[in-house]
């Protein structure tokens, strides 16, 4: 009878030792940072890159793993969140905050895509938008639902804790029982198994009495151990099965380690914790041993999950640093330095190219992101407001201009019939450069005004032109002049100087273009023949295609002023529009080479063609501008 009492005592001393190891571990870090408190951390915090801080050894309290949120439509947020709705209980803050998010973001893209459609009508905006403000009415009575559930359903869960914290400390009151008053060493280790059970299956209660009732109960089981009379058959065999079930804990958080999911991973060891500290001791030379394998393998996986949050933060950080650059730049944009209207193109170019690079960039921080949207939306929204507010007032200087065209008109037409020759030319001519003057009107008007001032001017300058022909003699002596011009150029030779061959051409152009008109039925002979020597010449003596496409220009507005000098203008006209149609296609080209990256042969073939592209164009606008200028030239003779 005595060594069976000593044999258990020893055995009851070892369980104490191996209880009192485990409890020291599991003491201090519950005192450091216990489960129960990072349960409801994770439930509070907001921010997605607040990495939580890990205890080595959890409680019961471990928070569930969390799935990651599809992207989803509106109807299938809606719709997602009325089921989490109708079991709050298991609801996860992240999914729901990431449901909010993407249903926002998409409300917001449905706002800016109605505000684009709307063009600035507020009944169409209001029209457009009423189906939006219901959807998100909807959402907004889901959200309402789960927050007033989620209330209920937390309250709930404290009057819980509670109730299970008096069902614990009747637990302790019955261990206490137990040790005061020893019965029969059968009987007490089933009825101490059955408490054991039933403080494994009562969680959570409050986290500000975990450490305090732990230690009770620590205390109660040891002394329980330090009085049963257990035989060392039956405490080497648990041993064995405890040192099994850790053994195993072990090998499955050492697969968390290789697990790509780190915040699955993270959850899953947490499940792995509380388990551990579930099971019994294991052999006290096995101890230490068992216990460091564990704690190695959890310090791999909390590690992975701590460099996890840290690179998101760092990712947002980033996208949030390229988001504010973006909203400076817009910000930024001074309307009065937009003077006209190819400004404003430009600038709006500009906007949208900087709103494209806005989707490519990823979250910002959660507590940054709405913030940092709303004021790029505000930046945006200010300059199209004042983009809008310019074409307003640029509609309106257009409709004075139309007036103030619509008068030339009356007074050109007034003037038409009149057989004061000179003086009436002169007078139109005044009104021409007038003309040119005021600034562009609308489309619609434009052309129609336009041909009502010609043609008046048309009108007389036909009529002058018919009461000028006496004047065939001038034409008589104007082609032996241009038949003295062609004779000089066919005498110049192939060996004289280039210099000096190009000086003389350009001469004899010069005064071929200062030669009027001559017979009509002599002018084609005399253009081929004169147009077939220059361009000879040019070749020969490698003569710019510029200077020759500047000089044929001059010689064709000569003749066209001396017939019908009103086409002048219409000519200008027309080469005003063709050198604002180029730049604006320069001004696209130069964007485009803005973000036109070199990364690939692809791309520097692309980029080559582009500024082949834009020399090319630049030469045509220095053209066109010669070319304006020579017919302003000619109407200011």
């Amino acid at each position: 009878m005595t060594d069976t009492h000593d044999t258990n005592l020893a055995s009851q001393q070892a369980e104490l030792e191996e209880r009192q190891n485990a409890e020291e571990v599991a003491g201090t870090t519950a005192e450091q940072t216990p489960i129960a408190e990072l349960e409801q951390t994770n439930t509070t915090e907001s921010s997605t890159t607040s990495a939580p801080e890990v205890a080595t050894e959890p409680t019961p309290e471990a928070a569930p793993a969390v799935q990651p949120t599809a992207k989803l439509t509106q109807a299938a947020i809606i719709e997602r969140l009325t089921a989490i709705a109708a079991n709050v209980e298991q609801a996860d803050k992240q999914e729901i905050d990431s449901l909010k998010q993407q249903f926002y973001k998409q409300h917001n893209a449905q706002l800016e895509a109605i505000n684009a459609q709307a063009d600035g009508d507020i009944n169409k905006v209001k029209q457009l938008i009423m189906g939006v403000d219901q959807t998100e009415e909807e959402f907004k009575r889901i959200m309402s639902v789960i927050k007033e559930r989620k209330a209920a359903a937390l309250a709930e869960a404290e009057q819980q804790k509670e109730m299970n914290l008096q069902v614990k400390l009747a637990i302790i009151e019955e261990l206490k029982d137990l040790v005061e008053q020893p019965e029969d060493a059968g009987q007490a280790y089933q009825e101490f198994k059955k408490l054991q059970q039933q403080w494994n299956e009562t969680n959570p209660i409050p986290p500000n009495r975990v450490n305090e009732l732990w230690k009770m109960y620590q205390l109660y089981v040891e002394k329980f151990y330090d009085l049963l009379k257990l035989n060392n058959e039956f405490r080497e065999y648990d041993f064995k099965k405890n040192l099994e079930i850790k053994t195993r804990l072990c090998e499955a958080a050492e697969k968390l380690a290789e697990e790509s999911d780190v915040v699955s991973a993270f959850h899953q060891l947490q499940k792995l914790h509380q388990e551990y500290r579930e099971t019994g001791p294991v052999a006290k030379e096995l101890r230490e041993e068992i216990w460091a394998r564990f704690k190695a393998a959890s310090t791999l996986v909390n590690r992975r999950h701590q460099q996890h949050f840290e690179a998101l933060k760092a990712t947002e950080q980033l996208n949030l640093d390229q988001k504010t650059v973006i909203c400076e730049i817009i910000e930024g944009i001074d309307p009065a330095e937009l003077k006209k209207l190819s400004d404003w193109e430009k600038k709006t170019q500009e906007v949208i190219a900087l709103q494209a690079k806005w989707k490519t960039i990823g979250f910002a921080p959660q507590k940054m992101n709405v913030r940092i949207f709303e004021r790029f939306r505000k930046a945006c929204d200010t300059f199209f407001d004042q983009k809008a507010q310019f074409f307003k007032s640029l509609k309106e200087q257009m409709n004075a201009n139309l007036e103030q065209k619509r008068a030339l008109c009356e007074q050109a037409e007034a003037l038409k019939e009149s057989t004061d020759w000179k003086t009436t030319a002169e007078a139109l001519s005044k009104l021409q450069k007038e003309w040119k003057t005021i600034g562009p009107v609308n489309k619609k008007y434009s052309d129609a005004v336009w041909k009502r001032f010609i043609s008046a001017c048309d009108y007389f300058f036909e009529q002058k032109n018919k009461a000028n022909n006496s004047q065939r003699s001038i034409e008589h002596e104007n082609l032996s002049k241009k038949k003295a011009i062609i004779a000089a150029l066919t005498a110049i030779d192939a060996e004289m100087d280039t210099t000096e061959a190009t000086q003389l051409v350009r001469e004899q152009m010069k005064l071929w273009n200062a030669t009027g008109h001559v017979p009509f039925k002599e002018k084609d002979r005399l253009h081929k023949q004169y147009y077939a020597l220059v361009d000879k010449l040019f070749e020969q003596f490698n003569i710019s295609a510029a200077n020759k496409k500047l000089n044929n220009f001059r010689s064709s507005i000569g003749h066209m002023q001396d017939a019908a000098p009103q086409t002048l203008q219409r000519e200008r006209e027309r080469l005003v529009r063709q050198a604002d149609n180029m730049r604006s296609e320069l001004q696209t080209y130069e964007n485009n080479l803005g973000f036109l990256t070199t990364t690939s042969k692809k791309g520097n073939s692309l980029l080559a063609e582009l500024n082949r592209k834009v020399e090319k164009l630049k030469a045509d606008i220095e053209l066109v501008v010669q070319k304006i200028k020579v017919i302003d030239e000619n109407v200011e003779q």
